[in-house]
């Protein structure tokens, strides 16, 4: 029982509540239909060894596809799971943009293929609007759901498919040509298990040889090949992320209003640290490094528990913004905290450097320094009191108005999403 509560627990935060909702009600509705024998094991629930890891595994089940003449423009197919308002932060959002401009480029039609949720239109507009990307062709939508079996997708021989994470890049494999995979990585993925079966298929997909790579980062690149994945080496390549001015630059404050401190706080994403980052706040708190009277404290993120800081006070709670109202809010924040234990920086500190904060962040691995990025980014190590000596530094850095400019200005992020991709997709257009 106890095992079964972990696995449940482990897919809900890999893959959110909507998709374990999906499971539920698939599950409900097989056992209406079983036999009411409460006696003993009925043939019905006894399963073979494939159907018990197929249960388990749901999530990779092949996309069902069925073959179509050419006909028109060439089309290139996003695989994810959502695209919904709460799933287009950081990556999904990338990964839109980046197949939106290469679809452009192979002057192709964007297809986007969802698997836990029919698509949002609008949601898709938004973030493409909201960058200056107007597609050549009106994209198509495509609810594939990997709980239903009659959800069948057509393909075509010259179809590139844009996978988003390990398990819509399974979900591809079986059954799409495999040089027509380009799989973004945005994360060492094998760090959001334990060590058992989930990081054991995460890593087979990892170490594929028959796919092409694009990862998000250098930094993230580098600790792949470092970390022996000769594969990503051979056939991968990386970017670096970009953060446009129109979207991303510092809004003007109020002198007359409270210094915003900004935390990235996702209980469920283990790697995210919300419990070192909270007992980090509360020690900030305490000691008077981080002085309420000066200070507004926001938490930011998602499925935060109401918490309360030394003395009584709660901080502001923000969920479930926007891409724009998330942009407008880093706007205005002065000092951030935003920890990732993994190799990659994650995109909130640089979307707060991006828009005039400084930000404390951890070092993980071959990520020890990010002044690269911007000297506004202070890295710690992970332990409570060096990562709140930082955020003293922090603070002292942002209440320096000038040098805190200075830095800001001298900022070596890119701006222009066409840049951060210009090379890759001439590679692409080449070679697909």
């Amino acid at each position: 029982m106890i095992d079964r509560a972990y696995r449940v627990y482990c897919y809900w935060k890999s893959h959110g509540t909507a998709a374990l909702q999906q499971i539920v009600y698939r599950k409900l509705a097989n056992r209406l239909h079983k036999s009411s024998d409460s006696m003993g094991t009925s043939e019905a629930e006894k399963k073979t060894a494939a159907q018990i890891s197929r249960v388990r595994f749901e999530t990779i089940t092949p996309l069902k596809t069925y073959s179509i003449p050419q006909a028109g423009n060439r089309r290139i197919s996003i695989v994810t799971d959502s695209v919904g308002s709460g799933s287009l932060f950081g990556g999904v959002g990338t990964s839109l943009i980046f197949a939106a401009l290469l679809a452009n480029r192979l002057d192709a039609q964007l297809r986007i293929i969802t698997r836990t949720h029919r698509a949002q239109p609008e949601n898709v507009n938004h973030v493409l609007s909201l960058y200056g990307i107007s597609l050549k062709h009106d994209p198509q939508f495509k609810f594939a759901a990997f709980f239903d079996q009659k959800s069948e997708i057509d393909v075509v021989d010259d179809d590139i498919f844009i996978t988003t994470s390990w398990w819509t890049t399974a979900s591809a494999l079986p059954s799409v040509r495999h040089d027509s995979i380009i799989y973004l990585l945005q994360e060492d993925e094998r760090m959001f298990y334990p060590f058992g079966d989930d990081r054991v298929k995460c890593e087979s997909i990892l170490r594929n040889t028959d796919i092409r790579f694009l990862i998000n980062t250098k930094l993230l690149y580098d600790h792949f090949v470092q970390d022996g994945l000769a594969n990503i080496e051979a056939k991968g390549a990386w970017f670096e992320p970009a953060f446009p001015a129109n979207v991303f630059y510092p809004r003007r404050k109020d002198a007359t209003e409270k210094k915003k401190f900004f935390f990235y706080a996702r209980p469920n994403n283990f790697r995210n640290l919300f419990y070192l980052g909270i007992e980090v706040i509360e020690s900030a708190i305490t000691q008077r490094v981080l002085d309420l009277d000066r200070w507004e404290v926001f938490l930011v993120g998602k499925d935060i528990p109401a918490v309360v800081f030394d003395g009584g006070y709660m901080p502001k709670k923000c969920e479930n913004l926007t891409w724009s109202e998330y942009a407008q809010l880093v706007g205005t924040v002065d000092v951030g905290l935003s920890l990732m234990s993994t190799p990659h920086p994650s995109y909130p500190p640089l979307d707060l450097a991006a828009s005039g904060a400084v930000v404390v962040t951890n070092r993980f691995g071959n990520k020890t320094d990010l002044s690269g990025y911007s000297r506004n980014l202070i890295c710690a190590d992970l332990e409570r009191g060096a990562l709140v000596d930082a955020l003293k530094l922090a603070i002292t850095l942002a209440l320096e108005s000038q040098l805190c400019e200075e830095n800001f200005r001298g900022n070596g992020l890119l701006v222009d999403w066409q840049q951060a991709f210009g090379g890759i997709i001439q590679q692409l257009s080449e070679e697909i």
